[in-house]
């Protein structure tokens, strides 16, 4: 880890039985993070599945104004404060919420996540990704971001496509590639259908190779015809 990013990162985290412990996906999306604490600096952040807090505590580190954390149940939620409390044992500005993904309250100015793909539980895999860009908005000010990583597999493509449909300007913050985690091989119906994905990964010498992007999608402005129907 370089030096710059050990303020922000470095933590002692407890993890239980049932609990989401940190992934490569997530380490690389903490150390863009780190990179670009100004996106979250001085602002109210949502940060959809907490897990062992290894984000939550360095959107605090960060300068966030606010960080609503959320979490599926309760037990893995209580994870999150844990944690949280013993790395950052004076941060007030912090709310644990359960809920499902986007389904809280209010609005901010960051929408942050890892969303789950391979092992998303969803027979589109992109679900959590696609829900993020679609619904995304509800959860956002004007000008609010998303912050989020996605491999290659889940087709980085057809994700600026639809961020560009949807409204958001696109930037791609960092990349890092890094060879297939075990389970993927494990899992048939997913190698099948990552043949079918254009460029989502490589193999070289016999070993098999995602890409990881981070993606910081900005809302931008956008008024809808006189008379269009609105919910």
């Amino acid at each position: 880890m370089p030096n710059d990013l050990q303020p922000a990162l470095a933590m002692d985290l407890d993890a239980r039985d049932g609990d989401w412990r940190p992934t490569p996906h997530g380490a690389f999306l903490g150390e863009v993070l780190a990179q670009h604490g100004e996106i979250v600096a001085g602002r109210d952040v949502l940060e959809l599945g907490g897990g062992v807090g290894n984000h939550t505590i360095p959107l605090l580190r960060l300068g966030a104004r606010s960080v609503v954390t959320t979490e599926i149940l309760p037990d893995r939620s209580e994870t999150t404060r844990r944690n949280v409390e013993r790395n950052c044992p004076d941060a007030a500005n912090v709310e644990y919420r359960v809920a499902d993904w986007l389904d809280t309250e209010e609005q901010f100015d960051v929408v942050f996540a890892n969303p789950p793909f391979a092992k998303s539980g969803m027979q589109n895999r992109r679900y959590f990704i696609d829900s993020l860009i679609l619904d995304g908005h509800k959860r956002l000010r004007e000008g609010g971001d998303l912050l989020f990583v996605q491999s290659s597999m889940a087709d980085l493509r057809k994700t600026r496509t639809r961020l560009k449909e949807n409204g958001y300007a696109v930037d791609i913050l960092g990349s890092s590639e890094g060879p297939f985690r075990d389970y993927y091989f494990e899992d048939h119906a997913f190698m099948r259908e990552m043949r079918h994905v254009e460029d989502g990964f490589e193999i070289r010498d016999g070993i098999y190779y995602e890409t990881l992007s981070v993606v910081r999608a900005t809302l931008t402005t956008w008024t809808p015809a006189m008379g269009a129907h609105l919910s």
